[in-house]
């Protein structure tokens, strides 16, 4: 239950925080936190990861659909046998919700994160989730990897 929780939490974020960008920003505005290094951004983005497979909506919706089924699977098999998957998936799940929501609703997804210092692509909250979710699954799968052969 506590995974599920924390997938809500994360999808509730990611919209409140979009919910917010949209009402109170024009689209294409940079509002500057940190001098040249980071900005709340309005952008909109109708693909994946760094704008690709742009106006693919349907691909994604069916793919997260997907997705979430299997993070919902595994969440069960799983439960608290492995803590640390659980965390993750439910990171991963959180994210993908909350960027399916945008994609079902305006075939668009809301991002206003920009780190301008790198140039980085500008990203979302779910965007955040389902990144340090993998992370911590790739971590999972190198201290699992380094038990078994200690």
């Amino acid at each position: 239950m506590l995974y599920y929780l924390l997938a809500a939490g994360i999808i509730a974020l990611d919209q409140l925080t979009k919910f917010l960008v949209v009402k109170y920003m024009e689209l294409g505005e940079s509002i500057p936190l940190i001098g040249d290094v980071f900005h709340l951004t309005s952008h909109r983005n109708m693909g994946a990861a760094f704008g690709i497979l742009q106006n693919q909506r349907w691909l994604f919706i069916v793919i997260t659909t997907v997705v979430v089924i299997g993070i919902i699977v595994s969440l069960i098999r799983i439960g608290k046998k492995q803590p640390r998957v659980s965390l993750a998936l439910s990171m991963v799940l959180g994210g993908a919700i909350g960027n399916f929501i945008d994609r079902v609703m305006t075939g668009q997804v809301v991002d206003f994160l920009d780190f301008t210092l790198i140039n980085f692509p500008i990203f979302n909250v779910a965007d955040m989730a389902i990144t340090i979710g993998v992370g911590v699954l790739l971590l999972d799968m190198f201290l699992e990897g380094r038990k078994k052969s200690a």
